[in-house]
Formats: C-alpha cells, sequence, structure tokens
C-alpha cells in the first residue's frame, strides 16, 4: 500500500470536444492500466449513448499506478468529465474529489465559454490547474496565440502551460510528472474518524446502490458498520474496491483514496450524492460540506404511450436519478395522457439524454410534452407560487404579476460574426452588458436574457451564425416581470395538453402559426375534417385543417341517376358527421417531437 504522500487526485476539465476522454484513454495505455483487447476509444464512456454521441455525460474515476522519474510509484486516480453546459453539476461533483485538475485547451479552437467557466469552477474548488494545450499534432494552429489567451484570460503563467496531443499520443509523460510533482497529496489522517464524500452512485441487480466515494479522513474495511450521516442510514460494508477501470475489490481503502463501496442497499432514495459516510461506532464530528442542490432550469412531462407501461417507468425514473442526482420528478397526469410524470432537468440537452436513456436502458416507448421554464406568479391576495406547468397557471383574471428567470449569457465568438450573434440575441429579447476583445479575431460578449429563449435552440444558432466557432456559457441571474400568456393548441375543438405552453405575449402569435402548420404537415389525413387552431384563451391566432381522404361511394352507381347519387352523398356526410364528432386523432411521435423544437 503507498502511503498518502504517493496518491494523486485529479480530474481533466475542457469545453466541449476538446479531447478529455481521448487524454483519459492515452493515460491509461501509458501507465499500462488496460490491455490492447480490451481497449477502445472512449473507454470510460461505458454508456452506449456516450459513444454514439462522442461526448461525456456522467462523470467517471479510475485509478493507475504510475512509476514516475523520481523512483516513487504513485497511485493515481483520475475523473473524467462532461464538457457541455447542462453537464456542469458533473463537474462541479468530481471536481470536490479532486486536488488538481488538467485544463485542456484545443489548439486550433482556443479558449472557449465552457473553458472559462470551468476554470473559474476549478479555482472556487482551490484546486491546482495545470494548463495543457492539446490537439498540437493539427496543421495550421497557432500555438503561441493560443498561449496569449491562456495567460491574458485566465492569468496562468506560460511557463506552466504543457503540449500535447493526446490522439497520437504526444506529452502524455510530460503530464504525469507534472500531475506528481505539482499536485499536492492529499491532506487527512488514517487515525482519524472517518470522512468519505458520496460523489456518485449506480445501481446492480447483483449488488444494489453502489457507491463511489472520496476518503478525505480515516480509513474503510471490510464488515465495518456505516453510517450515513444525513440520511442517518446504517448499513454493513459487503464489498470495498478501486476502478482499474473494471471494479476491482480490496481488503480497505486508506485516507485519500477514491473508490466504491456495496452494503446491500436495495433503494435508490436511501443514498443523497453530496452526503458523508462516518463509522457507526466512531463517528466524525460533522458532515463534510456537500454540494449546493442543484435547481433545474427546464420541466417538461413524461409520460408512456402505452399506460399499462408506468410502473415500469417509475422503477426506471428511480435508477436514473440515482445514477443521475441532478434530475428531479414527480407524478402527474394529463387529459390526454393518462399518468405520467413532471421532470425537471438543466438544460434541453440533458432532457434529451434521459429521454435517450429512458427508452433504450429500460424499453420503453415516450411521449415528452413541450418544454417550459419556471416562472414565478404573484396573485392578486399575495401569494407567490411557482409554475412549471401550463396546467397550474392560475386564471389570467388572478394574477397580480408574472416573472421569468432571466440569464447572463457569456458567448466567445469571431469578431467577424459578431454582428449576426447580437442580431440573434436582440430578437431573443437579450439586453447587452458588456464586451471583451480577447486578441484581435475573438470577442467574448455578455447579454442579459430570458431563460426561455436560450432552452431550445440558441446555442445551435450561435454555432451556425458562427460556423461553428462560437460558444455559450450562462448562469442563473434572478427573475424580471413578464407578459406571460398560456397557448393553446385545440384539435377539433378540444384542448391537448401536450402541445400547451406558457410563452411571453409578443410571441405567442409566431409560435402559434409554426406550430399548427407543423402539426397539418404531421398528422395523418383521416376521413373527416380536422380544426387545427392555436388560442389564448378565446382567442385564436391561428387556424389550419387537413382536408378528409375521399371515398368514392358512386363508384358502383352507373349510368345517369344523378338522385341516387345525392342520396349517397348525404348519407356519407352524416356518418362523417358523427365520425367527427366521437373521432380522436392519432398523433403520431413525430409530432411531439417536432413541437419540442419550435
Amino acid at each position: 500500500m503507498n502511503p498518502r504522500e504517493h496518491v494523486r487526485n485529479f480530474s481533466i476539465i475542457a469545453h466541449i470536444d476538446h479531447g478529455k476522454s481521448t487524454l483519459a484513454d492515452r493515460i491509461l495505455e501509458y501507465v499500462g492500466a488496460i490491455d490492447k483487447r480490451h481497449f477502445h476509444a472512449q473507454l470510460l464512456d461505458d454508456m452506449e449513448i456516450e459513444q454514439e454521441r462522442g461526448i461525456t455525460i456522467k462523470a467517471s474515476a479510475v485509478t493507475i499506478n504510475y512509476k514516475a522519474d523520481d523512483g516513487h510509484t504513485y497511485t493515481l486516480n483520475l475523473i473524467d468529465t462532461p464538457g457541455h453546459v447542462d453537464f456542469t453539476y458533473e463537474v462541479s461533483k468530481s471536481l470536490a474529489a479532486c486536488e488538481g485538475a488538467l485544463l485542456l485547451v484545443d489548439a486550433s479552437q482556443g479558449i472557449e465559454a465552457q473553458t472559462v467557466a470551468n476554470f473559474f469552477l476549478a479555482r472556487e474548488h482551490n484546486l491546482k490547474i495545470i494548463p495543457v494545450i492539446n490537439k498540437i499534432d493539427i496543421a495550421g494552429i497557432d500555438i503561441d496565440r493560443v498561449k496569449e489567451q491562456i495567460t491574458d484570460i485566465l492569468r496562468l503563467e506560460e511557463d506552466d502551460i504543457l503540449l500535447a496531443s493526446a490522439k497520437e499520443g504526444i506529452g502524455i509523460k510530460e503530464i504525469l510528472e507534472r500531475v506528481v510533482q505539482t499536485i499536492p497529496a492529499p491532506s487527512g489522517d488514517d487515525n482519524n474518524p472517518l470522512e468519505t464524500l458520496i460523489f456518485d452512485s449506480s445501481f446492480d441487480t447483483y449488488k444494489g446502490v453502489v457507491i463511489y466515494g472520496r476518503l478525505f479522513n480515516g480509513q474503510l474495511a471490510l464488515g465495518d458498520t456505516i453510517r450515513m450521516m444525513q440520511a442517518n442510514k446504517i448499513c454493513t460494508v459487503e464489498e470495498i474496491g478501486v476502478f482499474r477501470p473494471q471494479m476491482t475489490s480490496t481488503k480497505a481503502l486508506h485516507c485519500g483514496e477514491v473508490g466504491y463501496i456495496t452494503a446491500n442497499i436495495r433503494d435508490p432514495k436511501e443514498i443523497l450524492i453530496g452526503d458523508t459516510i462516518t463509522l457507526a461506532d466512531h463517528p466524525a464530528q460533522q458532515p463534510l460540506p456537500g454540494y449546493k442542490k442543484v435547481k433545474p432550469m427546464v420541466f417538461c412531462g413524461i409520460y408512456p404511450v402505452n399506460a399499462k407501461d408506468f410502473a415500469e417507468l417509475k422503477v426506471a425514473m428511480e435508477k436514473l436519478g440515482l445514477n443521475d442526482s441532478s434530475f428531479v420528478y414527480e407524478t402527474e397526469t394529463s387529459q390526454s395522457f393518462g399518468y405520467g410524470f413532471r421532470c425537471g432537468f438543466l438544460g434541453l440537452l440533458h432532457m434529451e439524454i434521459v429521454q435517450e436513456r429512458l427508452e433504450r436502458e429500460y424499453n420503453l416507448n415516450l411521449v415528452l410534452t413541450t418544454p417550459n421554464v419556471v416562472y414565478r406568479i404573484t396573485t392578486r391576495d399575495d401569494k407567490v407560487m411557482e409554475v412549471d406547468n401550463p396546467a397550474k397557471l392560475p386564471d389570467p383574471v388572478q394574477i397580480k404579476l408574472a416573472e421569468e428567470p432571466f440569464v447572463r449569457a457569456f458567448m466567445i465568438v469571431p469578431t467577424n460574426a459578431i454582428e449576426e450573434v447580437c442580431e440573434l440575441t436582440k430578437q431573443r429579447r437579450g439586453e447587452f452588458l458588456a464586451n471583451d476583445y480577447l486578441g484581435e479575431e475573438r470577442v467574448k460578449v455578455i447579454y442579459r436574457m430570458p431563460l426561455a429563449e436560450v432552452i431550445v435552440d440558441f446555442y445551435d444558432k450561435i454555432k451556425s451564425v458562427t460556423r461553428g466557432y462560437g460558444s455559450l456559457d450562462y448562469e442563473f441571474d434572478g427573475y424580471n416581470p413578464t407578459k406571460l400568456v398560456k397557448l393553446d393548441i385545440l384539435i377539433n375543438g378540444k384542448i391537448c395538453d401536450a402541445f400547451s405552453c406558457l410563452i411571453h405575449k409578443d410571441k405567442a402569435q409566431a409560435k402559434g402559426r409554426l406550430l399548427v402548420e407543423k402539426l397539418r404537415e404531421l398528422i395523418p389525413r383521416q376521413l373527416y375534417l380536422i380544426n387545427l387552431q392555436a388560442a389564448i384563451g378565446g382567442t385564436i391566432l391561428a387556424s389550419e385543417k387537413i382536408r378528409p381522404v375521399g371515398k368514392n361511394v358512386t363508384a358502383k352507381c352507373y349510368g345517369g341517376d344523378i338522385t341516387r347519387k345525392r342520396k349517397l352523398w348525404e348519407k356519407q356526410k352524416e356518418g362523417k358527421k358523427r365520425l367527427k364528432q366521437v373521432g380522436n386523432v392519432e398523433i403520431p411521435q413525430e409530432a411531439f417531437l417536432a413541437a419540442l423544437k419550435i
């Protein structure tokens, strides 16, 4: 067993697509932690969806041994983190378990919005930061320009910057040497009372809940009786071990180490991420500071297409909630779909990932309603309520004040695209705050804007007007008064609550028109006329019709007996009228997905 001086805990942070997972792969290969047979790209991204999209969603830990130039063998605990703005919470959890971080910057793209956000996140946790310029093997890059950005924007020393190519395996040894030389060893003592921070967990069918923890004090052995300090649950340790990258059981975990614990816990709800584990008979005085509870920004309804799948969906939600503590949900009912859940997410990508995981990992067929942000409503009798669902909006007569969440958006864009970006932000009700030129080619622009305008496709639009070079990060910035209305979609006079949404009054007409036009394209024709309308209260804003499928009832009539034909047409008209009264319109899944994108 290595003494604590030879343990290093560090994570890799960067903007999305700057090469974190590839660097983790190269480090594992360099130290010989995996053999060639088991190797595949993005080795720590073990979810199928991470492999496909080429992004990291969950932070993942691995323990490796490295023989340094000073002759000592070091135990390195490496945590690979996500880079997308929706998963910042995963990054902050990982940083709490570390003493240092490798900050990766793409040699061709330079510093991006999430690079800056993650840098400050690491600073908040008082970590030792090692800047690394990655992808130096790409042709036509300007390393001096990127070095200048790192020294100007992040105020880091030029001498500290390392150069690497994770793809080609260049600079890996230098990075590992810098990690063992400059990142401090974990503090704490084996003889103190046990303090283990739970930074993640997952569910195993055979072992129950698997807790991922970092020991800040004390040590833990098989058979110890432990207590979760916030959940106040007592249980016995059945297995402990480390990730190499597969789970490898050990006899004990010591102060400063990162590993996993199982204790035959069957109910996912009993584990709180950020809780502290201590020994039941020799407890710590107080729990470690956990994480600030993350607030979901976007809400939508998730319903099973088949009502009898509701129980399965409930179990799937509980297991997913264990693995993703930033995802919240509660039961709700809808006129159109019956029983389902109101779910909260950190952003739209987070929502998409959760839907995809539920459908794949738990084999469910789901319908999602239009996403909404959380509005704050003050009623005439001065009651303040939070509304995350169009159905909860009080009668407009009762509303004294409606407020919507605003964010401070930080965009780093090329200077030649600044006009288009400002124009786009103005259309989204953005208010200019400041700009800051980062060299000749790039500028940082700060706007204050409504969150509702950011969540759907703002990031995509920024990417397209800047030809892929723009980046976005945002933080919550309070509530502002707004003109809020509830937009309903009526199908043959009946409100379809799956398409209802809360929206700013000035945007309602355009969105209503787009929605009914899209639905006209996507809903298949029936035997009767379908009326589609977008309305606010009793006011119709837009309307479309889907013509019925014609059936030639007079095909069997030959000759010129017009009275007989008329009789058949009248009969058909009556039948269609009756159909229209009882007919339920079948709405395909694509229609709901298209509505989310508008």
